[in-house]
């Protein structure tokens, strides 16, 4: 679970305003931070299949944040798969 002091930080730095969490930017590092998260938990839970069930299901919803963001600014979009080190595959 994502705290609230670092889900404001994620608001702060992507977004336009410190309370903006709309922004495509703001909604796929919320996504990869849970992701990360979620990773840790199931390398020690390995049988954990519901959280796994989850976790594809939030790696559906950022692919589809990404190919938004590439189709509606690439520079943008070039700019969060750097700072982020995703690979380009949307």
């Amino acid at each position: 679970m994502i705290s609230k002091e670092v889900k404001a930080e994620i608001m702060k730095k992507y977004g336009s305003t410190p309370t903006d969490s709309g922004r495509p930017e703001v909604q796929i590092v919320i996504i990869s931070t849970r992701v990360k998260e979620l990773t840790n938990h199931l390398m020690a839970n390995k049988k954990d299949n519901h959280s796994r069930r989850g976790l594809r299901l939030m790696l559906g919803q950022r692919g589809k944040l990404l190919k938004y963001l590439k189709a509606l600014d690439i520079a943008r979009y070039r700019a969060l798969i750097k700072d982020l080190e995703l690979k380009d595959r949307y």
